[in-house]
């Protein structure tokens, strides 16, 4: 059964399909509409499964919606909305109808109320997300399309094995709740993990993203890993192993941000930090756990896009993107710069900021559920975000020492994205009465009570301290941090070089053996079946009586014994 409901998802693919076939105006015009159509489309639809259909005996249901996808959903499409406006004048004809592909899969995915359907659009994203990395020309971009692409492939693999096994264990394709009793569901939980950035495959994020285009960089961020935090509520709330891996991401991310020098790598790193608190909260997996994962997903997508849009402004004027050439910068582009310390200041989870109301909800949970352990790490990452992303990306692109250059400010469909955004951030902050009316659970949580201002209000100000005292240390210079990516981007082929000299080297004497061998056989063959040799010669037939004797001799001897 089919209602009378279109997928949001197919509008968005199918209009990057329109994108690729149109140009100019018209273009631009269908990038900035077709987006806004879809978020109107997706709150027209009731909750419910609305696409069901059988195939091969199994259930496929390509629509479902509930609050929690339509949450998802809704910023998918809105972040593709302002992305398209950021991106208004990118030259790559590619680019965006790659994006809107990669949107449309995104929301596909998070309306897919079956694994098969999920498998579908997880597919499909890894095609789009490597076609807008792709958009970007050089030879740096290429091998890190490579990698980006090799990585989402061993997750698809990984996915569509576990989704085999559960279909032969279960009989059923329902995307529901999992736990890990299976060889199957552990192999689900895989691929969901590499697309969340999850050790030990974090690095291919860090490696791709900032390979991309100045607006490629903000797509890229906004999809992949949430749609994986989407569909590991969905399938693994309440694992306690997530607990763990959310920890493990989040110093992480922390320890590479404060480490790198090339400001995009510091925001993709802070990524994997922040997609951390949100895969903890989802192995806490209580109601108010789960409501800051979502919370937390959704006000990142804004204010890690603003961040990277910042970013990207920068990296348009000056063609500039480590730390240590830049600074100084708002005294040309002081708009870019007030978006960007807004960004920051969301990040940090400052009052008045979409971070503030939505942060602060996994720590209360993690209280709520005695972890104190896990609330006490959590405050201690929520300091390193502060260090990183709230301080040293504005710090050193922005305000540092006066690097002399003196670009013009962000071209106005740059800045109107970022003052969507910035607006956004404000918004969700000072109101966050909207964005609690759509999370999956009840909402009983007040987040501006003297406890939490108080508590986070100190940790912003020893942070700031700390980031200050520590400055000196924290300037960078023409360094490359390695990453587990080292592993098989460098020891993977130094190891198969050497396996490969030591194969040729123990090959050589072996060569020489087996051609003497060969040579040994060859004379045997030579000399017994040539018409000289012993097997062509003319044999009396007294000889063919002698062994037929022996034969029969032979069988009666063995027939005797076996009476015997």
């Amino acid at each position: 059964m089919i209602e009378a409901f279109a997928h949001p998802g197919l509008m968005l693919i199918f209009g990057g399909l329109m994108l690729a076939l149109n140009r100019s105006l018209l273009r631009d015009a269908l990038a900035l509409v077709i987006p806004v159509f879809a978020l109107w489309m997706i709150w027209q639809l009731p909750e419910g499964t609305l696409w069901r259909f059988d195939y091969l005996g199994l259930r496929v249901e390509p629509l479902r919606v509930d609050s929690l996808s339509r949450l998802f959903a809704t910023v998918f499409t809105l972040m593709a909305a302002v992305g398209a406006l950021f991106a208004l004048r990118q030259p790559s004809r590619l680019e965006l109808p790659a994006a809107f592909v990669y949107a449309g899969s995104a929301v596909g995915a998070v309306l897919a109320g079956d694994l098969f359907s999920l498998f579908i659009a997880w597919e499909m994203m890894a095609i789009g997300s490597t076609l807008v990395l792709w958009s970007q020309p050089g030879e740096a971009a290429r091998r890190a399309t490579q990698r980006y692409l090799m990585m989402h492939l061993l997750g698809g693999v990984l996915l569509l094995a576990g989704i085999a096994g559960h279909v032969q264990d279960t009989g059923n394709i329902a995307f529901v709740s999992m736990s890990l009793d299976s060889v199957s569901h552990w192999l689900i939980l895989a691929g969901f993990l590499i697309n969340a950035g999850a050790p030990p495959f974090s690095a291919w994020l860090p490696d791709a993203y900032p390979e991309a285009t100045y607006s490629g960089t903000v797509f890229l961020s906004a999809f992949t890993t949430k749609t994986a935090v989407y569909v590991l509520m969905r399938g693994f709330a309440g694992e306690e192993l997530l607990i763990y891996i959310g920890l493990f991401m989040v110093f992480y991310g922390v320890v590479y941000a404060l480490l790198e020098n090339d400001m995009r790598r510091v925001l993709a790193y802070s990524i994997v930090n922040q997609v951390g608190f949100m895969v903890a909260a989802i192995g806490v997996g209580t109601p108010m756990a789960l409501n800051g994962a979502a919370a937390l997903a959704f006000v990142h997508i804004v204010y890690k896009g603003l961040l990277l849009m910042s970013a990207g402004a920068v990296l348009h004027a000056v063609a500039r993107r480590n730390l240590s050439d830049l600074g100084g910068l708002f005294h040309s582009m002081p708009r870019t710069a007030a978006f960007g310390l807004i960004g920051a200041l969301a990040s940090l989870a400052a009052p008045l900021t979409s971070g503030f109301v939505s942060k602060s909800m996994v720590l209360q949970a993690a209280a709520e559920q005695h972890l104190v352990w896990v609330w006490m790490l959590l405050v201690a990452a929520s300091a390193g975000v502060v260090l990183h992303s709230g301080l040293k990306f504005p710090w050193f692109v922005f305000f540092h020492k006066d690097s002399g250059l003196r670009p013009s400010e962000a071209p106005w469909h740059m800045q109107g994205a970022m003052a969507i955004l910035a607006i956004l951030c404000i918004g969700i902050g000072v109101y966050p009465d909207p964005l609690y009316d759509m999370l999956p659970h009840p909402v009983e949580y007040l987040p501006y009570t003297a406890a939490h201002l108080l508590t986070q209000t100190q940790l912003l100000l020893i942070s700031a301290l700390a980031f200050f005292l520590l400055l000196p240390w924290l300037q960078r210079s023409q360094t490359i941090t390695l990453d587990t990516d080292w592993l098989y981007r460098r020891l993977a082929p130094a190891g198969l070089a050497a396996a490969g000299r030591a194969y040729r080297a123990a090959a050589q004497p072996a060569e020489r053996v087996t051609r003497r061998l060969r040579q040994w056989v060859g004379d045997i063959v030579v000399q017994h079946h040539l018409p000289s040799g012993r097997m062509a010669q003319t044999w009396p037939t007294g000889y063919m009586a002698l062994w037929m004797l022996l034969l029969m001799l032979g069988c009666l001897v063995l027939y005797f014994w076996q009476i015997d």
